[in-house]
């Protein structure tokens, strides 16, 4: 049974928003989280990603005019996953708020988001209704991979939601539990469970700046998804292992045939099908393998998540440290 309570002045919302060369939409994104927390106690937390533009100076300005403007400088581009984890590390909030600088996800859904909280719900994701400014192969293709990750993985994953969120205090402390590398934290939330409900929005196009999620960067991500997330690759090579052995007994038995009443199989090109098809399907399996085992490779070294080169708006640097190294 959900609680249902009301608004407190003192409880904290934490926003934590991963930047990467977005100085151009900074002051807007401000203006307009900062107007829909205007009853809210709030802090908001800048994880600058590798930035080479004017970011950090643009957060350092809003910073000497808002002190709860707060600035982690990372020592180089880790990815957006990674930069999304330091913010979660480090936000004091009863509840935090997950968004990209691109306003493509409106501040003005956040309210709404902390009512939902506030009725008992610990994880409050967007919905994407509508997707404007986005290509229809990525609509498409974004369709595809949530309903096979889904299909293929023992997490359901609400479809067509992206890391806009908000997370209550008791999934932060869980998430920070979590320290895997290659991380797609949407895929993590559902896992980590406990109450969860979506809220229907349009997305807006970028107001500035330009996406840095590539092509090559989506299948990426994509591929730590499914390989995070379902042991289906590795079931799909056995799988075509056992077919390639079904389609061998029964073309020896063709060949026996063939050779007991006389007549011989020619042709050369045949077998060279034959030793490329085996050989392709042996190769992608050792490939899925080898995914599996450089994931493993990646996570024993036991490396931190991600690096701090510089932080603003925190006092005491001995936390920062702790912090950092939570869960190392």
């Amino acid at each position: 049974m959900l609680k249902k309570t009301n608004f407190s002045k003192e409880e904290l919302i934490s926003v934590v928003v991963p930047v990467l060369n977005e100085s151009g939409n900074l002051s807007i994104l401000y203006e307009r989280v900062t107007k829909s927390l205007r009853h809210f106690k709030y802090e908001i937390i800048f994880i600058n990603d590798g930035s080479n533009d004017d970011t950090i100076e643009a957060i350092k300005s809003l910073a000497s005019k808002d002190s709860s403007v707060r600035l982690i400088n990372l020592s180089r581009n880790f990815g957006h996953q990674l930069a999304v984890s330091c913010g979660l590390d480090f936000a004091d909030g009863d509840a935090v708020v997950i968004m990209d600088a691109d306003l493509q996800d409106p501040p003005e859904l956040i309210v709404k988001m902390i009512k939902k909280w506030k009725e008992g719900y610990d994880v409050v994701y967007a919905v994407r209704k509508e997707r404007m400014g986005e290509t229809f192969l990525k609509k498409v293709t974004a369709k595809i991979f949530y309903r096979a990750l889904n299909l293929f993985s023992g997490t359901t994953i609400p479809i067509d939601t992206g890391d806009f969120r908000l997370v209550s205090r008791r999934v932060v402390l869980n998430l920070r539990k979590t320290r895997e590398y290659r991380r797609f934290l949407r895929g993590i939330i559902s896992w980590i469970g406990f109450s969860q409900i979506g809220i229907e929005f349009e997305r807006d196009k970028r107001f500035a700046g330009k996406s840095h999620y590539s092509i090559i960067a989506m299948i990426k991500l994509a591929f730590d998804a499914i390989l995070s997330f379902s042991i289906f690759p590795l079931r799909l090579a056995s799988v075509l292992g056992v077919l390639t052995v079904i389609f061998s007994i029964f073309f020896a038995i063709f060949a026996y045939y063939k050779n007991s009443v006389g007549e011989t199989i020619r042709g050369w090109s045949s077998t060279v099908f034959l030793i490329l098809f085996l050989g392709s399907i042996q190769l992608i399996a050792i490939g899925i393998i080898g995914e599996y085992l450089g994931r493993i490779y990646e996570e024993v070294k036991k490396r931190p998540l991600y690096i701090i080169d510089s932080t603003l708006g925190f006092e005491n640097f001995k936390e920062i440290e702790d912090r950092a190294n939570v869960g190392n």
